[in-house]
């Protein structure tokens, strides 16, 4: 019987060295506490507050930076809900989102449950890369 041994951060690393990010002891512990639950939405607070709840000492500044660089690079979604009121997906399919207006949740909705039947045409030499849809109810 043969024994294989998975090292606790190597599907983080084998992401991160994917997109060509540096694999540095914070991003690292922060692609562990986002990509090994599955899918899921968080707030860069709640991240923050996770970290600090694994003993994982990093600043604000540095989840919300790590945040937009995995999101630049195509590991996250950023769903901006209202100005200043964002939250990143780890499910970067296509897809929409019921979002609860009172809890602040986000829940899924597979892309084929709904049918944009009109979007203009994208500016002068622009072209539409994906269409998102916020569903909110009072929940």
């Amino acid at each position: 019987m043969t024994m294989i041994t998975v090292r606790p951060y190597s599907h983080a690393l084998d992401r991160l060295r994917a997109v060509g990010l540096r694999p540095t002891r914070q991003r690292l512990a922060l692609a562990r506490l986002l990509f090994d639950s599955g899918d899921r939405h968080i707030s860069a607070e709640q991240l923050h507050t996770e970290a600090l709840s694994s003993s994982i000492r990093v600043s604000l500044a540095t989840v919300y930076n790590t945040l937009h660089q995995f999101t630049d690079v195509g590991l996250l979604r950023e769903i901006v809900v209202d100005a200043g009121r964002s939250y990143f997906d780890t499910n970067t399919s296509d897809h929409h989102h019921f979002f609860y207006e009172k809890s602040g949740k986000l829940c899924d909705i597979p892309g084929d449950l709904i049918a944009v039947s009109k979007v203009p045409s994208a500016p002068e030499g622009l072209n539409i890369s994906r269409v998102e849809v916020i569903v909110r109810v009072d929940g």
